[in-house]
C-alpha cells in the first residue's frame, strides 16, 4: 500500500517542458536554433506560490514560442546499449569533434570531449541578469573592491546562468542561482585560492561561513556575536545574503537539500587543502573521490527552485537519482579541470587537477594525462546520460523528468560557458 506522500508525487502536476521529452541523439549544432520569443518574465514570488505555479506552467506550455529547448533532451547514448567499452572518445560521435578540424582555435571546444552544443543564451536576459547581479555584488553586499571589477565582469556569471537554466521563468529566478554562484566563488577565491586564500586555518573559516547558510541555534547570550559575524567579511556577507534570498523562494526541503550539498562542497575543499599542506599527490581514484564532493553539485541540484517548481524530497532521495546527480557533478567538474588546466599551470606550486594527477601517478606525459582525463570525462558523461534516461523511463513522474532535463541542460550550459569564456581559459597545445 503506497503512502499518501508517494501518491501525491505520482499524481503531481505536469512539469514545464516535460511533455516534449524525447529520448534520441542530440541534434547537430547547426540544427539548434534560438527560441523564437523571449521567456515570459514571471515574478519569483508569484511563480513559487502553489496555485500560481500551476498557472505559470499551464500558461507557459500553451504559449506559442515558449522556450522549451529541444536541444536539452535526455539522449540515449551509445553506452546505454553497447556497454562500458563504448564510453571512450570514439563513442562520443560528432558532438565531440573540434569545429576547426584539428588544433582548436580560441573558443573552440576541447577536441574529443563529449558534449552537446547549445544555442547562444538570450542576450537581453543576459544583460538584465548581469546588471542586477552586479548591483547586488558591488553595492548590496560589497563583495569585491573596485579593482576586482574587471575580473567580476570577465567571469560572465549572467551568461553562465542563462545558459544553464533555460527554463527559468524570470530574471528573478535566475538571480537565485547567480547570487549563490558568485558567493561560492568568493569563498573559494578568498578562503582557498586565488585572492588570498590558504589551506592554513581553512576549516575554521569554512565552518563559520557555513553558518551563514545553516544558521546557528544557540543561547540568547551568544546569538548576537554570531549574528554580527555574518557581516564580518565579504564571503560571509555574500553567503548570508544569497541564502536569505534563496530560502524566501525555495521550499524548506529545497533549502535543506542545498545546505547538504554545500556541506559536501566544503568537505571537498578541506580534503584538497590537507593534500596541499602535506605536498601530497593523491591516487587518481582518491582525487576523483575528492572531486565528487568538491564539485559543481550544488548548482544543478537547485534547478527546480530556479525553474519555479519542486522535485519532491522522496524522489530526490531515490538511489538512482542520487547516482545520476553524482555522475552529473563529477562529469561537469572535470570539464572545469580540463578548461582551466592552462590557467592553473601558471599558479605557484603543483596545482592538482585530473590531468596532473594522472600524469604524476601513472607516470605519463602531461599531454597523455590530459587526453586520458578527456576519456574519463566522456565515460562519466555517457554514464550520466544513460542512467538519467533509464530513470526517466522507470519513474516517469513529470517533475522528476523535468528535473533530469534541467540537470542535463545545466551540464550543457556549463560546458558552453567554459568553452566560450576566453577571458579566463585557453587550451593547452596538445593537438
Amino acid at each position: 500500500m503506497s503512502s499518501p506522500a508517494i501518491e501525491r508525487i505520482l499524481r503531481g502536476p505536469s512539469g514545464l517542458g516535460t511533455s516534449g521529452l524525447q529520448f534520441r541523439p542530440q541534434a547537430p549544432a547547426d540544427e539548434i536554433s534560438a527560441p523564437e520569443s523571449p521567456t515570459p518574465e514571471v515574478p519569483v514570488e508569484a511563480a513559487l506560490e502553489p496555485e500560481a505555479t500551476e498557472t505559470v506552467t499551464e500558461t507557459a506550455a500553451a504559449t506559442p514560442g515558449f522556450p522549451v529547448p529541444s536541444a536539452h533532451v535526455l539522449p540515449v547514448p551509445p553506452a546505454a546499449t553497447a556497454g562500458p567499452a563504448a564510453a571512450g572518445p570514439a563513442a562520443a560521435g560528432p558532438a565531440a569533434e573540434a569545429p576547426s578540424g584539428g588544433k582548436p582555435r580560441s573558443g573552440d571546444p576541447i577536441p574529443g570531449l563529449y558534449h552537446h552544443p547549445i544555442a547562444e543564451p538570450d542576450p537581453v536576459r543576459v544583460e538584465a541578469l548581469s546588471a542586477k547581479l552586479k548591483v547586488w555584488a558591488m553595492e548590496e553586499v560589497e563583495l569585491y573592491p573596485p579593482e576586482w571589477e574587471k575580473d567580476f565582469d570577465g567571469f560572465s556569471t549572467g551568461r553562465y546562468m542563462v545558459a544553464c537554466h533555460p527554463d527559468a521563468p524570470s530574471v528573478d529566478h535566475l538571480m537565485l542561482a547567480a547570487r549563490l554562484m558568485v558567493a561560492e566563488n568568493a569563498v573559494d577565491d578568498c578562503y582557498c585560492e586565488d585572492l588570498g586564500g590558504s589551506p592554513i586555518g581553512l576549516g575554521s573559516r569554512l565552518l563559520l561561513a557555513h553558518t551563514a547558510l545553516d544558521p546557528l541555534h544557540t543561547t540568547t547570550e551568544y546569538h548576537p556575536a554570531w549574528e554580527a559575524s555574518l557581516s564580518s567579511d565579504p564571503p560571509r556577507r555574500a553567503y548570508h545574503s544569497a541564502m536569505e534570498y534563496f530560502t524566501r523562494a525555495a521550499t524548506p526541503s529545497q533549502s535543506d537539500r542545498f545546505r547538504h550539498d554545500m556541506a559536501r562542497l566544503h568537505l571537498g575543499y578541506l580534503a584538497e587543502a590537507s593534500w596541499d599542506q602535506a605536498d601530497h599527490v593523491p591516487e587518481v581514484w582518491e582525487y576523483l573521490a575528492m572531486r565528487q564532493f568538491n564539485n559543481f553539485r550544488p548548482c544543478p541540484t537547485i534547478t527546480d527552485t530556479v525553474g519555479g517548481y519542486e522535485l519532491p524530497a522522496e524522489l530526490h532521495a531515490l538511489p538512482a537519482m542520487q547516482r545520476v546527480i553524482a555522475l552529473a557533478g563529477n562529469a561537469t567538474t572535470i570539464v572545469n579541470d580540463l578548461y582551466s588546466y592552462t590557467k592553473e599551470l601558471s599558479s605557484p606550486g603543483l596545482h592538482l587537477n585530473l590531468p596532473v594527477v594522472i600524469s604524476e601517478r601513472e607516470g605519463v606525459s602531461r599531454k597523455e594525462g590530459y587526453l586520458k582525463a578527456v576519456e574519463v570525462h566522456n565515460e562519466l558523461m555517457l554514464a550520466f546520460e544513460a542512467e538519467a534516461a533509464a530513470l526517466a523511463v522507470s519513474c516517469p513522474v513529470p517533475t522528476l523528468v523535468r528535473f533530469l532535463r534541467g540537470v542535463s541542460a545545466w551540464l550543457d550550459g556549463n560546458h558552453y560557458w567554459h568553452q566560450t569564456n576566453t577571458y579566463r581559459y585557453t587550451l593547452p597545445d596538445f593537438w
